[in-house]
């Protein structure tokens, strides 16, 4: 299969080769009709500008030749009868009846007549153009003739002009032509090329041409095309980037959830085998041992119902239900259960006064807890809840969160890799953040490292 330039080039050849034949034919004949025309508008005027000199047979002999010595031409004089009574070149009396010829013929019922024929007693061929002329009140035929070699010896210099001025301007043409298909093949390589980049999803830089508005148009919408690929490549990049983080992350919460119901499993195990196995084991023991199974067992539940709860959440199934309640009563019972679980740490409430909100009070109640929690998990010192009539914040002075994680904090499953900040499974702030958003209130977290943090909830 031919390249594209070259099946211009051929067929422009071709194109070439067939234009220069036509146009040299037809110049050919076109040229040589009109240089005939030409020649024979000369005779008839020469015949003319004889007639005019012949007035008088006593001058006929003299007039012919210095005619003849001026134009060259063949002179004859035929009388009505086809008899020729002078000739410029040939003995009259060797001459034969011109009656019957043919450019006689039409001069005698036309007043004029042309012939180009061979001539048997020159031996040459002629254009004879014969006209009616009367001389002494007799009728008579003025024939000239010119030799056609000799016109078609001028013919042939000035058609071979002709074809040559057209022959280099062809020929320029073509040379031009070659040139652009040069540069049309230069165009197609670079698209073919880039095509082939785009192909492998490595196009290096754009591509331009404005060789033609076509060409132009080509680049230009390749370079749209491989923009949009290579949009298309990032958001790829990103998504799978995305799904390894998740994967990670998933992998990293089916660890800790393994690890979350792998102790209270284990506990259970161990004093319900314990009790089984010892029948002599007081029952103070066994009762201890049951209370650890019961507390475990409610462990395990816990868990269960943060992961419903982040299912519900997530699919937007959580429902709310709000009624007036008071903020100092939910924040005395959140220390106080907390006070239960962390017996040596102190929480501390810096406000006195009473509010009242429109909350779904037990998943508040929750949202509060989380957050204290973890403030107790990750610093040592007290645990502040401070609250008005527009927001309650929870403070602490821990390890606090760096910059760069407070982008993510409130994703589920995200858990800060150098400290796990969060609780094991990566869900707290996210119940927390997705909670707070059910009730239309925001979540604001001010944090520096090695200093604190502050969760502020504005109502």
């Amino acid at each position: 299969m031919l390249k594209l330039h070259q099946v211009f080039f051929r067929t422009f050849s071709l194109i070439f080769l067939f234009i220069l034949i036509i146009i040299s034919t037809t110049t050919y004949f076109w040229s040589k009709n009109i240089y005939l025309d030409q020649i024979e508008k000369n005779l008839s005027q020469n015949i003319d500008s004889l007639s005019i000199n012949l007035t008088s047979f006593k001058t006929l002999d003299y007039t012919i030749k210095t005619f003849k010595g001026k134009t060259g031409l063949r002179i004859t004089i035929i009388n009505e009868e086809g008899n020729v009574i002078a000739d410029s070149d040939r003995d009259i009396l060797t001459m034969e009846n011109h009656s019957t010829r043919y450019e006689i013929i039409h001069a005698k019922y036309e007043g004029y007549g042309k012939k180009v024929r061979f001539s048997r007693t020159l031996n040459q061929e002629l254009l004879y153009v014969a006209k009616k002329i009367v001389i002494d009140d007799e009728i008579y035929y003025l024939r000239l003739a010119d030799y056609t070699a000799k016109i078609i010896e001028n013919f042939t210099k000035l058609a071979f002009q002709i074809i040559s001025f057209i022959s280099l301007f062809i020929i320029a043409t073509f040379i031009a032509t070659y040139f652009i298909s040069i540069k049309i093949r230069n165009e197609t390589n670079a698209i073919l090329g880039y095509l082939i980049e785009l192909s492998n999803k490595k196009p290096t830089s754009t591509i331009y041409s404005d060789f033609s508005e076509e060409f132009y148009k080509i680049t230009r919408l390749l370079n749209k095309v491989a923009s949009k690929l290579a949009k298309k490549e990032r958001q790829k990049s990103k998504q799978t980037a995305k799904l390894k983080l998740a994967n990670k992350q998933k992998d990293e919460i089916i660890s800790a959830i393994s690890h979350e119901f792998k102790n209270p499993i284990a506990v259970i195990t161990g004093y319900s085998e314990t009790i089984l196995t010892d029948k002599d084991l007081p029952e103070a023991m066994k009762e201890k041992f049951l209370k650890k199974i019961h507390s475990n067992g409610i462990k395990m539940s816990h868990i269960i119902d943060k992961l419903r709860l982040t299912l519900k959440l997530e699919e937007g199934k959580q429902q709310i239900l709000t009624t007036k309640c008071s903020i100092k009563k939910i924040c005395t019972q959140v220390v106080s259960d907390l006070k239960d679980k962390y017996p040596q740490r102190e929480i501390i409430i810096n406000s006195e006064q009473d509010y009242e909100f429109n909350v779904d009070e037990t998943l508040f109640a929750m949202v509060l807890e989380n957050l204290v929690e973890n403030a107790l998990k990750y610093s040592e010192d007290e645990v502040i809840i401070k609250y008005d009539d527009k927001h309650i914040s929870v403070i602490d002075k821990g390890i606090g969160i760096g910059e760069a994680d407070l982008k993510s904090i409130k994703q589920k499953f995200f858990r800060v890799s150098q400290n796990g900040w969060n609780n094991s499974l990566g869900l707290g702030l996210f119940i927390v953040s997705s909670i707070i958003s059910l009730h239309n209130f925001s979540l604001e977290i001010n944090s520096e490292l090695s200093k604190g943090s502050e969760f502020i909830i504005k109502y």
